[in-house]
């Protein structure tokens, strides 16, 4: 029976990819058979990751990237498409936060995370959109949305809002792109423990929130995988335009 989930044969390019969900959805695609780049701005970090890939059998290169960096965009898709093939799927999760009520929030704050969240995933859809379009091989890219795209608490407005813009970004590309059989699709996580989030997760306010929803966890990082793997791979032909929530039911709670 076809193995609709599987890409071997394909390179996938993953940004932010150094920790968190963007080092998981690497080796994840990479177990699936695809070979990975990896890109983020920790290169020590980037290059245990590619190890920790390897010795699971998997193919992977690492590459420095900042995402903020306009320049810095296309010379990272040469070299992992250098040292793997051209790119087919494309998970842009770099990420930041800054946690601050909104009358607070300083303009630094509010522009280190929209050049991330926001620009930064312009800019790697974009270059990568290019690319796929000249190799006329078509493509998957799956932005990493967040269940705050929909619904916000307090001092998170400048994540929120830059989450809920990749969910119109991710419908305007699919709408564009669709004629060149290029998918844009979108994950929404709920709340999985990471760098970003741990500390107010394991807090007294953080562990009131998680006791609302209604499966009453934090999500596992497996949870992600199967979504993931649907969007990536041909399981998933079909599909374009879409935000899938993976939250354990948390956007109930919240609504």
């Amino acid at each position: 029976m076809e193995d609709r989930f599987d890409l071997t044969g394909r390179t996938a390019f993953v940004t932010g990819a150094s920790s968190g969900l963007g080092r998981h959805f690497a080796c994840t695609l990479a177990k699936a058979g695809a070979k990975v780049g990896l890109a983020a701005r920790r290169e020590e970090r980037l290059k245990d990751a590619v190890r920790q890939i390897e010795s699971e059998g998997g193919t992977a290169s690492a590459v420095s990237l900042d995402v903020t960096d306009p320049a810095a965009i296309a010379p990272a898709f040469d070299a992992v498409e250098a040292a793997l093939g051209p790119v087919t799927i494309l998970v842009p999760a770099a990420g930041v936060t800054a946690r601050a009520f909104f009358i607070d929030t300083g303009e630094d704050q509010w522009r280190h995370v929209m050049d991330t969240n926001l620009d930064g995933v312009w800019r790697t859809c974009r270059e990568a959109a290019r690319r796929m379009q000249a190799n006329g091989a078509g493509g998957s890219i799956i932005n990493i949305a967040s269940v705050l795209s929909f619904n916000v608490m307090k001092t998170v407005s400048p994540y929120a809002t830059s989450k809920a813009a990749i969910v119109q970004l991710t419908k305007a590309m699919a709408l564009e792109l669709a004629r060149d059989n290029i998918r844009v699709n979108a994950l929404a996580p709920g709340y999985f423990s990471t760098e970003l989030n741990e500390d107010y997760l394991s807090s007294e306010a953080g562990q009131k929130l998680i006791s609302k929803f209604p499966m009453k966890r934090l999500g596992e990082m497996r949870d992600l995988d199967g979504p993931l793997l649907l969007l990536a791979s041909d399981a998933g032909s079909f599909m374009t335009g879409a935000v899938i929530p993976v939250d354990g039911g948390a956007l109930l709670s919240m609504s």
